[in-house]
């Protein structure tokens, strides 16, 4: 049985989201229809729209969600009808060369739902991040579904799914025990924010050099780890050299395949340290949300401070400007 909702789809390169119907199958096996109760407004959806990651339109936009499982298809133990959940987008093989070798947050075939979600007309959707959330219902791979305390409110639980890197970033150090946390952003406003999630200084790298500034923080040294959340190569090298010689680079951010990033040779391998990429935080979500939920629960992890607003369905449009205007930290559609 097909079911009738509504969502907000990109249907061309540049496009402005709309919402329109969206039919949704029934689970098959290995599969979990899910009820939407909030999903974040994320840059991500917006390089959808922009034909940024990809050109399979119509896109289904959406993935920071949380919700209730309202069914389950044949051959699913992980969640059950009444579970509350959060999405993510790396739904674990179990059997690939990384799973194998106990490291299965490196899965090499994380999968998405075998069935595709439609427009009326029968055109098949393509769901951003596999997930599609912008949208009431949604179809996804049982194992992209997350079992999670309930009693964390939704427009704060779905952002576990990838939303606010940066900010999260701080917050992790500051919940680590680091001494000095060090922000850079181009956006005072920004700025104040990461302020609020734990971070000790600020450099605004339009006004000042952001490796001469953490130098002067950390003793002439470098910091000890510099994580990266852009994706952009001129802040993939400033990471690299703001960190200590014995220190660490984290790169976060998901440059687009036309960036190339030179070092040169002599720095990558005549200095210590060292230079690694993050795959999704290196998360197992069975693992780590659960423990996430909590901590916030325990009023160890603000989460609920990267929501600066909750709008409806046809409010997407007008909060992806919002976002690029640097007005808001994170939109949240709830309905």
């Amino acid at each position: 049985m097909t079911i009738s909702v509504q969502g907000v789809v990109a249907r061309g390169k540049g496009e402005p989201a709309e919402v329109t119907t969206v039919l949704v199958p029934e689970p098959g096996p290995g599969e979990a229809l899910v009820t939407v109760q909030a999903c974040g407004v994320c840059h991500t959806d917006l390089h959808y729209k922009q034909g940024g990651i990809g050109e399979d339109f119509p896109y289904l936009l959406g993935h920071e969600a949380a919700g209730v499982v309202d069914a389950v298809g044949p051959g699913v133990t992980e969640v059950a009808p009444g579970d509350f959940v959060i999405l993510n987008w790396r739904a674990v093989c179990g059997r690939c060369r990384a799973c194998g070798r106990g490291r299965p947050w490196y899965c090499f075939n994380t999968h998405n739902a075998s069935q595709k979600m439609t427009l009326e007309d029968g055109t098949s959707l393509s769901p951003a991040l596999g997930i599609g959330a912008f949208v009431e219902k949604t179809l996804v791979a049982a194992g992209q579904c997350t079992k999670v305390n309930p009693a964390i409110p939704a427009a704060t639980a779905g952002l576990l799914g990838c939303g606010g890197v940066g900010d999260g970033a701080i917050a992790g150090a500051c919940l680590a025990g680091a001494r000095t946390i060090i922000a850079v952003d181009v956006d005072d406003r920004k700025l104040e924010w990461a302020r609020g999630f734990g971070a000790t200084d600020v450099i605004n790298s339009r006004t000042a050099d952001p490796v001469e500034g953490i130098r002067e923080l950390t003793g002439g040294f470098g910091a000890d780890v510099v994580i990266e959340a852009i994706g952009r190569p001129e802040t993939y090298q400033q990471a690299f050299y703001a960190r200590d010689l014995a220190g660490t680079v984290v790169l976060v951010g998901v440059p687009t395949p036309e960036m190339k990033l030179e070092l040169p040779l002599l720095d990558v391998f005549g200095r210590g340290g060292a230079l690694k990429s993050s795959w999704y935080g290196d998360c197992l979500p069975s693992r780590d949300f659960p423990m996430l939920v909590d901590l916030h629960l325990a009023g160890r992890l603000p989460l609920d401070k990267f929501v600066s607003e909750t709008i409806g369905l046809g409010d997407v449009e007008e909060a992806f400007a919002r976002m690029g205007r640097g007005e808001v930290l994170r939109s949240v559609v709830t309905f």
